[in-house]
Parts: structure tokens; C-alpha cells; sequence
């Protein structure tokens, strides 16, 4: 845990120098593409002037990928090695911490304790888990008849296009890149251009720990020019994104327009968190559901946006829930003591409260919040809102909001529950609040997402998948399943 005071983090956070360049085979690389603000929400003060990669700098990224992966030694190494080498990522993450939180929590609001107790500690043990999971795979030799040997094995896919959002900037990006490396891939790691400071600092930190010049390679841009150059490279074999549905979408015609690379989604959520007459701690389904939207200020898809209450508990744990939030400390995210910070942007936070006043306009009750605060310091902060009377049908209860808006619904049955919880387009996580273990099976088994979690949020480790259903994406991050993403099977039968 982080043991710094406010007055620490303000003292680092003005002599910050963060590394503005691309990262290209190796060596920082401006390009000319120009540069762009990098702006904090905490304050609205320019953090820094980035390199903006346009389709140059994309295929000189690619392009040393594409060599690194063909001639390079990294594809080459003993898989021990390149675990070896994850490792020492893990441990340089580890000494690093507090320099990579703080440019976190400045890049995108996130309060500095959540940065560096929670996002750094599930960064550097995403490496680490991989680096030890790196000469742990074995190919297969299925029984075949007498006189043939059968062979399938895993080979690396090759060059991986990384497109991650600014939510979580570092774990998203070692959620791609740890399992490609460990795999054998190559990578060309995009960033969002509202979180690239971290992300570039990553890719030196992997050059210290021993990665070949080329194996990791990080450039800074926006998705309609640098994330549609690399969608649509033809060097590029495989593309994993996290982000927005729509944006998905995009990734999929980007590989249909140019050489049919794999793409895989992990996509916008609208998450169901179900409490039921039986849930075995109301106080604590209502203090989860509180943390589990206003944590990172509701910018995470797997936020549980929805809670669904059965209609004879539902305003005890309504009101359990907007205590909480009114409770909230909502500062700067600087200050070890903030539990909400800054949201984005101030676009994302205009997105947000165009949700809050169509959904008054919907006819949802307004419990709490709703309004932006902290105006004085120049940053970008909302209330933690909570709504209740609202219209399943409506925008509210569909729409993924992506900040710290909650939806209250209630229900009279179970079927009626489960029908709500799987009425969006979404299915990427969801909850369950019930002391009957006949009812927790069956009714995660009805529910239509990639993850259920049951009298608890936002719980497991790397070795569990993670990824979603239905228009929130395919595939899964996490665990040895991950490698399924990058990794070929081939299949050599040898008559002997």
C-alpha cells in the first residue's frame, strides 16, 4: 500500500518528466506527425506534447515488429527465456510503482491510492503470472495408427496490433501484451492518446528488462487515424482491442478491408448486479453495489450499472446505497485520501451528464448527484448519481453510460430478473446476491455473460478468463486462455 502523503504525490507530480516519443525498434522516434496536449482532468493543465503517430510512424512500428518477429531473436528464445524476461518486467513495474501511478492517476483522474495499490499490483502481476507461465505449455502427440506420428503444436501468430483504452491504461495493455510476448509474438502497442504517458514508459521499462529492440514497439495517436492505420495493416496479424462497441465494429471492417487478421473484442458492458430477498448480507450486496459503480469513477465496462432489486427489499437497499454515495470523497486524485477522482475529460464528462438530463427527462427519479463538482480546480468531476423509477426500456437501463451513474430496477420474480439482466445487447459480466445454491447455479447458467460473480464484484485473479458475450466482444484476457488469441495450431503428420 501506498504509504505517501498528498504533499509527496504533489512534490513528484512537479518534477515529472515523462517520455514523450514513440517507441520504434527500439529508440524514441518523434516522426512527423506533429504532437498533441495531453491534458489532466484533475486540473485541466497540460501534462505534456506527444508524439502523434500518422500512417508513417504506424508502418515503421509495424515494420520492426514484422523484422523482430521474422529475424529477431524474441520468436527464437527458449520459452524459459522470454519468461525470464517477462520476470524481470514484473520486478522493474515493482520499482517503478509509484512513478507509473502517479503518471496514471494524472493522465486520467484515477485516485492515486487506487493507482498504485490496485492498477500497478494487477500490472506487474499480469507479467509475472505470464513470465512464470511462459515454459509451462506443452504441444500434443495424439495416438495415431502404428506407422504415423501426429504433432499439433502452439506456434506464435505473429505481429499483434494492441489498441487499449485509458481505464485502466497498464493493466489493459499488459492483459495484451504480457500473453503475445509470452506466446512469442511480436507487438505494436497503441494506447489511448488520453493515457499514452504510461504506456510509454512501459515499453522503456521492457527495453531495461531485456525485450529485443523491435519485440515491443509504442506509439501515440488517436483511433480514427493511428488505430485505423494499424486495423488496416497488412503486416499486422493479429489485433486485440478493449474499448467501445462501436469502435469494435470498426477493428472488424479494418481486417475485412485488408488482409482478414483475427481480431479479437473485449467491448462495452451494461452489467446486472441482482439482489435477491435472500442475499445473505443486504448491507453488503448495497456497499458493493455502491463501490462497484463509483469505483474509478464508473469508467470500467464491467461497472455494475444496473442493480436489480427484488420490489420487497428494494428501497432498504436503495437507500443503503445512495448513503454510500452521498458519503463518497470525491477530490483530487492526488490526495491518498480521495475515493472518486476526476472523470476522463471534459468530452466524456459532457457524454455522462447528456445521460443524467435525458434520463430526468425520461421520468427516472433523481436520488442523489446528477450535477458536476469541484468546478474551482480547473478538473473534471462528477457527483456520484444514483436513479431510481426507471424505464427498462429506456436509455438509461441500455445504454452503457461508462461513469458513475447508477440505475435502479426492481423485479417481482426470478424469471422476471434474469429476462431484465439479459435484455441489453450486452453480456460481459454480471452479479448475483442469494444465499440458495440451487438458485446461484441456475441462475448464473441463465445469465448471458462472460463473467458471473456471486455475493461479491470485481473478484478473481489471472487465472480465471475475462471477456464477454454477445456485443461485448470475443475472446478472453486472463489466464493460459489468453494464449488461445495469439498462437497458431499446427497439426505435422509424419508417416513413418
Amino acid at each position: 500500500m501506498t504509504t505517501a502523503t498528498y504533499d509527496d504525490w504533489l512534490h513528484r507530480a512537479k518534477n515529472l518528466a515523462p517520455h514523450t516519443a514513440h517507441l520504434i525498434d527500439g529508440a524514441d522516434e518523434f516522426g512527423g506527425g506533429g504532437t498533441f496536449s495531453v491534458v489532466s482532468p484533475r486540473d485541466g493543465q497540460v501534462l505534456a506534447e506527444v508524439a502523434d503517430a500518422g500512417a508513417a510512424e504506424v508502418d515503421a512500428a509495424v515494420a520492426a515488429a514484422r523484422r523482430a518477429f521474422d529475424h529477431g531473436p524474441w520468436p527464437r528464445l527458449a520459452p524459459a527465456e522470454r519468461g525470464r524476461i517477462l520476470i524481470r518486467l514484473a520486478d522493474l513495474l515493482e520499482q517503478h510503482r509509484s512513478e507509473l501511478a502517479l503518471t496514471v492517476s494524472l493522465e486520467m483522474g484515477k485516485p492515486i491510492t487506487d493507482a498504485h495499490d490496485i492498477e500497478l499490483r494487477a500490472v506487474i502481476n499480469t507479467f509475472r503470472w505470464y513470465g512464470q507461465l511462459a515454459d509451462k505449455l506443452t504441444d500434443e502427440s495424439p495416438h495415431t495408427a502404428a506407422d504415423a506420428l501426429a504433432l499439433v503444436t502452439r506456434e506464435p501468430a505473429g505481429v499483434v496490433g494492441a489498441v487499449v483504452p485509458w481505464n485502466f491504461p497498464l493493466t489493459l495493455a499488459g492483459w495484451k501484451i504480457a500473453p503475445a510476448l509470452a506466446a512469442g509474438c511480436t507487438v505494436v502497442l497503441k494506447p489511448s492518446e488520453n493515457s499514452p504517458l504510461s504506456a510509454l514508459l512501459l515499453g522503456r521499462l521492457a527495453l531495461e528488462a531485456g525485450l529485443p529492440a523491435g519485440a515491443l514497439n509504442v506509439i501515440a495517436g488517436d483511433g480514427p487515424v493511428t488505430g485505423r492505420a494499424l486495423g488496416l495493416h497488412p503486416d499486422v496479424d493479429v489485433l486485440a482491442f478493449t474499448g467501445s462497441t462501436a469502435v469494435g465494429r470498426h477493428f472488424l471492417r479494418y481486417a475485412a478491408d485488408s488482409n482478414l487478421k483475427r481480431v479479437w473484442l473485449e467491448l462495452g458492458g451494461k452489467s446486472p448486479n441482482i439482489v435477491l430477498p435472500d442475499a445473505p448480507d443486504l448491507e453488503k450486496a448495497a456497499a458493493t453495489a455502491a463501490w462497484g459503480i463509483f469505483f474509478n469513477q464508473g469508467e470500467m465496462c464491467t461497472a455494475p450499472s444496473r442493480l436489480l432489486v427484488h420490489s420487497s427489499i428494494a428501497e432498504e437497499v436503495t437507500e443503503a446505497v445512495v448513503a454510500r454515495a452521498r458519503a463518497l470523497r470525491v477530490g483530487d486524485p492526488l490526495d491518498p485520501t480521495t475515493e472518486m477522482g476526476a472523470l476522463v475529460g471534459q468530452d466524456h464528462l459532457d457524454r455522462v451528464l447528456g445521460h443524467v438530463h435525458a434520463a430526468v427527462d425520461d421520468g427516472a427519479r433523481l436520488r442523489t448527484g446528477g450535477a458536476r463538482t469541484l468546478t474551482e480546480t480547473g478538473g473534471v468531476y462528477l457527483q456520484p448519481t444514483v436513479f431510481d423509477q426507471v424505464d427498462p426500456a429506456g436509455r438509461l437501463a441500455r445504454e452503457e453510460i461508462f461513469g458513475p451513474v447508477l440505475s435502479v430496477l426492481t423485479f417481482d420474480d426470478l424469471d422476471e430478473a434474469v429476462a431484465l439482466a439479459n435484455t441489453t445487447e450486452y453480456g460481459l459480466a454480471a452479479g448475483l446476491w442469494t444465499s440458495d445454491l440451487s438458485t446461484a447455479h441456475r441462475v448464473s447458467r441463465a445469465l448471458k455473460a462472460g463473467t458471473v460473480w456471486v455475493n461479491c464484484y470485481e473478484e478473481g485473479d489471472l487465472t480465471v478468463p475475462f471477456g464477454g458475450m454477445k456485443q461485448s466482444g470475443n475472446g478472453r484476457d486472463k489466464s493460459a486462455h489468453a494464449l488461445e488469441k495469439y498462437t497458431e495450431v499446427k497439426t505435422t503428420w509424419i508417416q513413418l
